[in-house]
């Protein structure tokens, strides 16, 4: 993933459920214009949060096996609070259902132990060469940076205590 809205993963289970999390630090650059006097981490994020988690899950779940694992559908994505700066956002996903290329999760994400979005996310899964060809070769890559990336986050400290009164 080219930015990550993860700090660390705290707890995976293969082929079950992962958990996540992202502290909110006041100097993200998107907060600047979300919105100035009220900053809150606007809610597609919360949102591509969780995705990247359920990624994570899929990827570990089957060895990496595939170099592309995106969103296909999001349903019943529902926002309940505001995340400011400050604040850690706990992301929760487990796998539903599966077949061969498709994914279904129930995701969430919690504010200090309360819902603060939640929704469905069918991903999909697939190899370059299947699709394109003439990019087979770039399966290897893809698939041994997601491996570096998800061990950086699976070896990721808990990031230090926001101080907002600087």
């Amino acid at each position: 993933m080219e930015f990550s809205l993860l700090d660390r993963i705290i707890e995976i289970q293969e082929g079950a459920q992962i958990q996540a999390e992202l502290t909110l630090t006041g100097s993200e650059s998107y907060l600047q214009d979300h919105f100035p006097r009220f900053p809150v981490m606007p809610g597609v994020l919360m949102l591509q949060s969780m995705l990247q988690a359920s990624i994570w899950l899929v990827r570990k779940s089957e060895n990496f096996s595939h170099s592309v694992v995106h969103l296909k559908q999001a349903r019943n994505v529902k926002y309940a609070d505001f995340m400011a700066p400050g604040q850690k956002l706990t992301v929760m996903a487990e796998i539903l259902k599966e077949d061969e290329q498709t994914t279904t999760l129930k995701t969430k994400g919690e504010l200090d132990g309360k819902n603060a979005v939640s929704a469905r996310l069918t991903l999909e899964r697939f190899n370059l060469a299947d699709r394109f060809p003439q990019h087979g070769e770039s399966d290897a890559i893809v698939r041994r940076r997601a491996r570096e990336q998800f061990e950086s986050l699976l070896d990721s400290p808990p990031p230090p205590p926001v101080n907002l009164e600087e």
